[in-house]
């Protein structure tokens, strides 16, 4: 039979009803009728001038001839789901899906986008901002960009930026009427709490920060408490308080003016930004790419936010 004459359609309704031995679930799987399967094996029958099924009151049976044909008819289906891949992958060959947390992703990633379009200008870059683990079993996601230990199991991890820690507020808060010119002065002013990472006691919090500065933590400070960074950035950038800004974070508004540095000082975490992707995944030209943007990017990354390591002692605040 000439490959333009294949029945695929009847095939795939005969698949189906094998896999089953049921017209009515195999036109569930399809989507379409019971009466149109039935009608679709009767034509395949037809075609090949072979019995597929012994339809009885209750049940069908496969014929003999049916059942040698199902192995490579499932090979046949699974080929041809593999070609329709490899012609996807190849029309999308400049896609690069990206995972990210809306902070990083508004404050950080997007801002730079440019000079990766300078780099590649016939990019795709889907951006996924969500706090939400990738599931790369699932998902169709190239690589994700989180902050944390950098302990992810299974996948390959790049720490490309590391943190650091401090007080950050709007230059009309700073010239007030209440002034912050040392830690404890804080008490006076409203406190923006980043509570995306409350479930773990390793993020950087106020809690740490004030502890590490000296300052005795007082029940019923006033705060505000944000589930996003980023929202925690933009409310003391509205004047709205004081902000404990990662300084990834917090730099292009650092550089702008918008927000200014409270103290010197600046406390180290454990916690840093990775890329995080299976092994397979970083095999692919234009995901090895897009992470060594994301290395340089990083690399470039004002110093002066992020000078110290972790374990370094704090300074006397």
């Amino acid at each position: 039979m000439k490959r333009s004459l294949l029945p695929l359609n009847a095939l795939r309704a005969f698949d189906a009803a094998a896999r089953h031995m049921s017209f009515k679930k195999a036109a569930d799987d399809l989507s379409v009728t019971p009466a149109a399967i039935s009608q679709q094996i009767r034509s395949l029958e037809d075609i090949l001038g072979v019995e597929l099924f012994r339809r009885t009151n209750r049940s069908l049976i496969l014929t003999e001839a049916a059942q040698l044909s199902l192995a490579a008819l499932k090979e046949g289906f699974e080929k041809m789901e593999e070609a329709v891949d490899i012609l996807t992958q190849s029309k999308s060959h400049n896609v690069i899906k990206v995972s990210v947390s809306p902070s990083f992703a508004s404050k950080w990633l997007v801002p730079r986008l440019a000079s990766y379009y300078e780099r590649r200008p016939d990019a795709i870059v889907k951006i996924s901002a969500t706090m939400s683990l990738t599931d790369f079993n699932v998902e169709d996601i190239d690589l994700a960009i989180r902050y944390g230990s950098g302990k992810y199991p299974g996948l390959e991890v790049i720490e490309i930026l590391r943190e650091t820690v401090f007080p950050v507020c709007s230059p009309e808060l700073l010239e007030s009427s209440k002034p912050i010119k040392k830690p404890a002065d804080l008490k006076a002013h409203t406190l923006i709490h980043d509570d995306s990472f409350s479930d773990d006691d390793s993020a950087p919090n106020w809690s740490m920060w004030l502890r590490a500065a000296g300052v005795n933590i007082e029940e019923g400070l006033p705060a505000l408490h944000f589930n996003t960074h980023s929202l925690a950035i933009e409310a003391a950038v509205a004047g709205r308080g004081v902000a404990l800004a990662r300084s990834a974070i917090a730099e292009e508004d650092l550089k702008a003016g918008r927000l200014v540095k409270l103290f010197d000082e600046v406390m180290p975490v454990g916690f840093a930004h990775h890329i995080v992707s299976p092994a397979e995944k970083i095999k692919s030209e234009r995901v090895l790419d897009f992470i060594d943007w994301l290395v340089a990017e990083a690399a470039d990354t004002d110093e002066s936010c992020v000078s110290l390591e972790p374990g370094e002692d704090v300074s006397a605040l």
